[in-house]
């Protein structure tokens, strides 16, 4: 008699984890960290389905089953007639479902699929189940999924391992893990391939410890894992964030032989990078037998990942002169390390790679380089990326849009919003955040109002504060301080320190004493350690000639410990970065960047510059004021206009806000000199042509 071992398998977790007892390490919510260095002791464990016993039928008070007479099995052979006569021959439909799988149509086949289902009673095999379960997982639909395994439900359909893997597969693919959960368990055989399955999706759903809980049951059953399993597992130590899981993950790949698997080597590449030990990671790629492009990937984006940019960039190079394969991650990295660094010539050259390469019209690296282009100010290069792009996902179309918003080119990035909906393309609340923010920048007051009530009325989307703080900035912007304070005071939520920080900026430019000593009395509530909001109020009493509240603030500032830090400022030239700091005079060219400063300085004093030398800037040394004429931007400037052709535009990064005198000095330089500046401070783009400025003088 074959007796069902079904219920067997509903035993909870922790019942499963007392078990294992004999296991060198336990796992529990409240201690994640695993209690013995070593890991796993190779032991041959026993199947647990031979520890269970058959009783004897009158043990079990169970009397002997009664043979069928001759009418049972007339009825029987009736009954089978019956549903033989229900199935109906389905070889045609199920055939076409197939094919259109097989050429990508999934749309299509589960239209058709919805014929068996209206007229039922069709006998459908495993290979249409097989080819209707990709379908459902090439639409990413949660609906289709329903919809197929009720099907094989409803009409009893009984399925071997394969497919049963393969419905969890589907099931785990569209992050339903408490369907997939409850099929794991229920599942009457399994293999290494369904614990890897389930393991898997709990790893990607964040369900570290399950999936480690389940790991030990599967050890126990199985004796064994492969090296994707343990692959997995040394994921889930990483998003445990426990380097000693990990090392002891490592240790086990060791002894069993697949430390030097590639998915292994790989993962621990991740790992230890992730936990913070780069060293490991950088061990772990040296014994490597091959290095793959993701054993490259994983370790440059390592190195990247702690801030070690220049190391990343020449593991790329070592990467591209070995020859070996990149892909459309290794640009994304890349790019993303050449926008850390500033660096222009270094993300032209990742350009012309990933063009040779043949992934010139692949979307994630595109979309990497239209946002490292309007990062650099290259706004017209991030454009002509974007428009070359066959396909064009939202973050590619919301890069663009902030690109144009932090170059003060919001009639732009308004044109470019208003062609997205157009195209059909759903905006999230980083479109608009992008979009509000152009419109704040640039001053378009009455587009900005239409865009953020659209929000909620056409697109369904709740505003969120920093939705808010852009509104309250184009308000400031047009001095409409009393209807910034009632957009913040009539928030739906309570008002976050961006929006007081708004308004305190709006105050300032504007001058509204009162009110901005109201908006810095509730930011020092949020941010008590601030320096920038400190001196934005000391700006406002020093521009209002109320010098001893002014002198307060001061000493507020240094009881607190608080010091403003040395700006600085950098400029690329043929690849390689040059530094400086105001008064700097360490640079090899100290005399003629000097020289250079001061006939700038005469030149625009002749069409009405005077030196400014009353305003802070919120992170700016204090001794800025006793080396005005040659802050760090100015010295930059200078640095460029000697060491460039005289048609070219200069670029400078700046770590602070740029000064009003230095924005109203460089507005000139560019008039007399006939070149376009572009400044990067950390708020936004200044983009200086012809005695003019793309922020219109409001930042």
């Amino acid at each position: 008699m074959e007796i069902p071992l079904l219920r067997y398998q509903n035993i909870s977790l922790d019942q499963i984890q007392s078990s294992c007892s004999s296991f060198p390490f336990s796992l529990s919510d409240n201690n994640k960290v695993f209690k013995d260095r070593t890991l796993f002791d190779r032991r041959k464990w026993k199947n647990p389905v031979a520890r269970i016993k058959c009783y004897s039928l009158l043990d079990q008070g169970l009397k002997p089953r009664p043979k069928p007479n001759k009418i049972n099995v007339e009825e029987l052979k009736e009954s089978k007639l019956q549903e033989a006569l229900v199935k109906k021959p389905s070889a045609g439909i199920c055939s076409q479902i197939e094919k259109l799988v097989l050429n990508r149509r999934y749309r299509e086949a589960l239209e058709l699929f919805e014929v068996l289902e209206f007229e039922g009673g069709f006998d459908v095999g495993t290979s249409t189940y097989d080819a209707l379960v990709s379908a459902c997982i090439g639409l990413k639909s949660i609906r289709e999924v329903k919809r197929v395994h009720s099907y094989m439900l409803n009409t009893g359909y009984e399925p071997d391992l394969y497919m049963r893997n393969r419905v969890l597969t589907m099931h785990v693919k569209m992050g339903m893990m408490i369907d997939a959960r409850k099929l794991f368990g229920e599942m009457p055989e399994r293999n290494i391939v369904t614990w890897n399955i389930i393991i898997a999706g709990l790893v990607d759903s964040g369900g570290y410890l399950e999936a480690f809980r389940l790991f030990i049951v599967m050890w126990e059953e199985l004796s064994d894992g492969g090296s994707r399993i343990f692959a997995t597992m040394v994921r889930a130590a990483a998003g445990l964030g426990l380097i000693s899981v990990g090392k002891q993950l490592h240790s086990c790949a060791v002894k069993i032989g697949i430390g030097d698997d590639g998915f292994v080597s790989c993962a621990l590449i991740d790992m230890y990078s992730k936990c913070g030990s780069i060293e490991d990671a950088q061990g772990v790629f040296d014994e490597m037998p091959e290095k793959t492009t993701v054993g490259w990937n994983s370790i440059i984006a390592g190195y990247a990942l702690h801030g070690y940019s220049e190391e990343a960039l020449d593991l790329y190079y070592e990467m591209r002169d070995t020859g070996a394969k990149m892909d459309h991650f290794t640009f994304s990295i890349i790019l993303r390390t050449c926008t850390r660094l500033a660096s222009l010539e270094h993300a032209k050259q990742a350009h012309g790679g990933l063009v040779r390469q043949g992934f010139g019209l692949d979307i994630v690296a595109n979309t990497t380089l239209v946002d490292f282009y309007s990062k650099w100010g290259r706004i017209e290069d991030a454009r002509h990326v974007f428009d070359m792009m066959p396909r064009k996902n939202l973050i590619s179309w919301n890069a663009l849009i902030a690109g144009y918003a932090n170059h003060g080119r919001g009639a732009e990035a308004v044109e470019l919003f208003e062609l997205m909906l157009c195209e059909r393309m759903k905006p999230n609340h980083v479109t608009f955040l992008a979009v509000l923010s152009a419109c704040s920048h640039s001053g378009l007051s009455k587009r900005g109002w239409e865009i953020f009530q659209s929000m909620s009325t056409d697109h369904k989307i709740k505003p969120r504060a920093m939705h808010y703080a852009c509104m309250i900035e184009l308000l400031g912007r047009e001095g409409l301080l009393d209807e910034a304070f009632a957009l913040i005071r009539d928030a739906p939520f309570k008002p976050t320190a961006n929006m007081w920080a708004a308004l305190l900026t709006a105050c300032r430019v504007h001058e509204n004493l009162e009110l901005g000593k109201f908006a810095a009395e509730n930011l020092y509530g949020m941010e008590p350690e601030k320096l920038c909001n400190y001196v934005v109020l000391l700006n406002i009493y020093n521009s209002s000639g109320k010098l001893k509240e002014a002198a307060a603030v001061v000493q507020t500032l240094r009881r607190k410990g608080l010091r403003m830090l040395p700006a600085c400022s950098w400029i690329e030239i043929k690849k390689q970065p040059h530094v400086f700091l105001s008064g700097d005079k360490s640079h090899i060219q100290t005399k003629e960047i000097y020289k250079k400063v001061d006939s700038l300085m005469l030149e625009i004093s002749k069409h009405g510059y005077v030196p400014e030398g009353r305003t802070l800037l919120p992170d700016v040394d204090e001794q800025e004021q006793r080396v005005l004429m040659y802050h760090s931007e100015k010295l930059a400037v200078a640095f460029g206009l000697i060491n460039t052709l005289d048609w070219m535009p200069l670029q400078i990064v700046q770590s602070h806000r740029i000064c009003c005198d230095c924005h109203t000095a460089i507005k000139l330089i560019a008039m007399v000199t006939g070149r376009e500046i572009v400044v990067r401070d950390s708020s936004r783009f200044h983009h200086f042509k012809d005695g003019m400025c793309s922020c219109g003088d409001y930042w």
